[in-house]
């Protein structure tokens, strides 16, 4: 069964980053990786431990952000897709 991201995190994913860009953190005790599209919005996230080669084992997440014409944000939620 896959984890859920809590709101902390989804909180800190909601703003915005540098434009495509793979980015590394801490987040508590876990690991975070995350990419982000070229608007600067996290769109793909994993989230464990880090291992020697600086990959994340644990699991991986795509975000679902749908806009309408005018911009305006239609749906916006995390899709887990399993283990990594």
């Amino acid at each position: 069964m896959s984890m859920k991201i809590g709101e902390k995190l989804r909180k800190k994913l909601s703003r915005k980053f540098e434009p495509g860009q793979m980015l590394h953190q801490k987040f508590g005790r876990h690991d975070i990786s995350f990419k982000t599209d070229e608007e600067g919005n996290a769109v793909i996230l994993f989230v464990g431990k880090r291992n020697a080669e600086g990959n994340i084992q644990g699991e991986r997440f795509v975000r679902v952000l749908t806009r309408d014409i005018n911009g305006t944000v239609l749906k916006d939620h995390w899709d887990g897709k399993g283990r990594t």
